[in-house]
C-alpha cells in the first residue's frame, strides 16, 4: 500500500513539475513575442528566459510555431468554452443562441487580446503562421456547424437563406477582424461590441430586433 502511494506522489509530483515548466515557457515566449517580434525570437532565448532546456521546449511545443499555438489555444480556458457551446447547443430560441455565438467570440477576443497583436504582425511575415491562423479559421468554421443545424432543423433561418450561406455569415461576422477592428482600433468596449454583434447577427440571419 506505502509503494502504491509513493508512486501516486510521484506521478502527482511531475505532473505539477511538468505543468509549471510549460507556463514558465509561455510567459518566457509571451514576453519575448511581445518585446522583439515573433521573426526576432529564438527557441534558445525561449529556454534562456524560462530557465529550461532547448530539447525540453521541442518535446512540448516542436517548434516555435507550436509555442504560439500553444499560446492562443490557452487564451481562453476549454472547459469555459466547452460550457458556453454546450449552452448554445441547449438553448431553445434562435435569438438567445446567436446572442450565446456572439458572447464566444467576445470573451474568445478579450482572453486573446494580449496575443493578438503578436499573432497579427508575425502572420504577416512568416507564411507558416498564415498556415496557422487558416487552421483556427477553419477550425472555427466547423464548430459553428451545430448552431447553423439548429436553425436548419427549427426553420428558423431568414426565407431563401441556404444553411451554407448562413454559416458563412455566422463565421465572417463573427470573425477575428471585426473585434480587430472596433474594440482594438475604434476604442469600442467589449460590451458595445457583443450587443451590436449579437444584432447583427440576428438581422442577417433570422431577421428582427433582438428581444
Amino acid at each position: 500500500m506505502s509503494e502504491v502511494k509513493k508512486r501516486s506522489y510521484k506521478s502527482t509530483a511531475r505532473n505539477t513539475q511538468a505543468a509549471q515548466t510549460r507556463a514558465r515557457i509561455l510567459t518566457s515566449a509571451r514576453n519575448l513575442f511581445e518585446s522583439e517580434g515573433f521573426e526576432y525570437v529564438t527557441i534558445e532565448k525561449i529556454a534562456q528566459g524560462a530557465n529550461v532546456s532547448i530539447p525540453t521546449i521541442y518535446s512540448l511545443f516542436q517548434s516555435k510555431l507550436g509555442v504560439l499555438r500553444a499560446l492562443m489555444d490557452d487564451a481562453l480556458p476549454s472547459d469555459h468554452f466547452k460550457a458556453l457551446v454546450e449552452k448554445s447547443i441547449d438553448e431553445k430560441s434562435p435569438k438567445k443562441r446567436l446572442s450565446i455565438s456572439a458572447k464566444i467570440a467576445r470573451q474568445m477576443y478579450d482572453a486573446e487580446r494580449a496575443e493578438m497583436g503578436i499573432f497579427q504582425g508575425a502572420a504577416v511575415l512568416a507564411p507558416e503562421l498564415r498556415e496557422l491562423e487558416k487552421e483556427r479559421e477553419i477550425r472555427r468554421y466547423n464548430r459553428q456547424e451545430v448552431t447553423i443545424k439548429a436553425m436548419v432543423k427549427e426553420n428558423s433561418l431568414i426565407k431563401g437563406l441556404s444553411a451554407t450561406k448562413a454559416r458563412d455569415i455566422l463565421w465572417a461576422l463573427t470573425g477575428r477582424d471585426m473585434y480587430r477592428m472596433f474594440v482594438v482600433e475604434q476604442g469600442w468596449t467589449s460590451d458595445e461590441y457583443e450587443k451590436w454583434l449579437t444584432q447583427l447577427l440576428v438581422s442577417s440571419l433570422i431577421g428582427g430586433d433582438v428581444i
